[in-house]
């Protein structure tokens, strides 16, 4: 066979270390405990029916090309659901992307080249440490600790880093991280907008679930601080996707970001998709203006809560003095600490046999990863699931530690 130059990043890429993962949930049976999925049972299917319906009454929008930017319809929803987070802006300093994912694939084309800095909290969402891998940039962790990034530490391997290898992009999640859970305290947010606006980077805020909470909210935005600390010259680009709270299926995401970045962006998209579906945008335009999101993401809110705290509880139960955790505030998330004796390759063996799925730690670490580590997730089983799934895992961990 002809052999194929593929360019440098692509000759050996890896690929997501939790798609790799599918081939399990063929398995009859199988319980997973790993995908980051919402619940479909969740979903506000009687109201996505009528959006669809009414974007459809409107072909020569919903059926054709649109801006790269978006629909502007969209676009205005958009910028009123950012307002209610303290995000204001402009429509020409917001973009309609293929999911937030998309949205950081962008930045990191238009503004890295090969080997620059870029820092990461640590554990960090697989698919970021992918797109910077493919970029060749350089990956400096951050360690993050059960209230999220250390900024402190952040400020120390700052100062000690020489002025040409400071990061350009610090990446975070601080609501609820993936797959922390972790919420970055108010004091840190704005400890770390100070540093970047000293230091000359830019933040990337990353927020698919900050609507998740249960019951304590969430501080300030990184992008508000920056706006009150940084008028004219906001560090942060915030990065949001209704693929949590209304549907995955519609990939739309949003960034908001300073016009001529986005312009550079929408540049970039052209060559990607040159739009995201104009379908999806006029069915998330219309279920947005139809009113039944709020009500949608309380009922969220509340089930998310009731299986997150029978997870935990479980946990407790069955893994006692096996396993250490903090109880998530938010999101989707459980991460989960396992005894240092017990063998991972092991345990993940064990728990596939028995019937059960979850995230091996070190896929979200660029380097270095804690292997006795993993992330479960209560979000797309029920709780009779997550019941039995839970189960499982405690059979594994007594079979891995026999």
């Amino acid at each position: 066979m002809r052999q194929i130059p593929y360019a440098s990043p692509f000759a050996e890429p890896a690929g997501s270390p939790i798609r790799e993962l599918f081939p399990y949930l063929s398995r009859p049976g199988m319980i997973s405990l790993a995908g980051g999925y919402p619940s479909a049972s969740l979903f506000d299917l009687p109201g996505l029916q009528e959006a669809s319906l009414r974007a459809m009454a409107n072909p020569g929008q919903s059926l054709q090309y649109c801006a790269t930017e978006g629909l502007p319809a969209l676009r205005e929803a958009l910028q009123a659901l950012s307002a209610s987070r303290g995000i204001r802006c402009g429509s020409d300093e917001l973009i309609v992307t293929t999911g937030s994912q998309q949205a950081f694939d962008l930045l990191v084309r238009v503004l890295l080249e090969p080997g620059d800095g870029v820092y990461v909290e640590s554990p960090t969402y697989p698919a970021t440490l992918q797109a910077l891998r493919l970029a060749q940039a350089r990956i400096e962790q951050v360690p993050a600790d059960d209230e999220g990034l250390q900024v402190e530490r952040l400020e120390a391997l700052l100062a000690e880093t020489p002025p040409a290898r400071r990061p350009k992009l610090l990446y975070t999640v601080p609501n609820f991280s993936n797959p922390g859970g972790t919420l970055l305290p108010a004091a840190r947010r704005e400890a770390l907008v100070r540093l970047a606006i000293r230091y000359g980077f830019l933040i990337v805020e990353d927020d698919p679930y900050g609507a998740l909470d249960f019951g304590t909210g969430a501080p300030r935005t990184l992008f508000e601080i920056g706006c009150e600390l940084a008028p004219d010259d906001n560090p942060v680009i915030y990065l949001s996707s209704l693929s949590k709270t209304v549907a995955p299926a519609l990939r739309i995401g949003w960034m908001v970001a300073p016009r001529e970045l986005l312009r550079r962006c929408a540049i970039a998209k052209q060559t990607a998709d040159l739009c995201t579906s104009s379908l999806a945008q006029a069915v998330a335009a219309e279920y947005l203006a139809g009113g039944r999101g709020p009500a949608a993401i309380a009922g969220m809110r509340a089930e998310y809560g009731k299986r997150m705290r029978h997870m935990v509880g479980a946990l407790r139960d069955q893994l006692a003095g096996q396993v250490e955790f903090v109880e998530p505030a938010g999101g989707m998330f459980v991460w989960v600490r396992t005894d240092p004796a017990i063998e991972p390759r092991r345990l993940f063996e064990a728990a596939v046999d028995a019937g059960v799925l979850f995230v091996p730690g070190q896929a979200f670490f660029a380097a270095d990863g804690d292997p006795h580590t993993m992330r479960l997730t209560y979000a797309a089983p029920d709780c009779e699931q997550i019941s039995e799934g839970v189960a499982r895992l405690a059979r594994a961990f007594d079979r891995a530690g026999g």
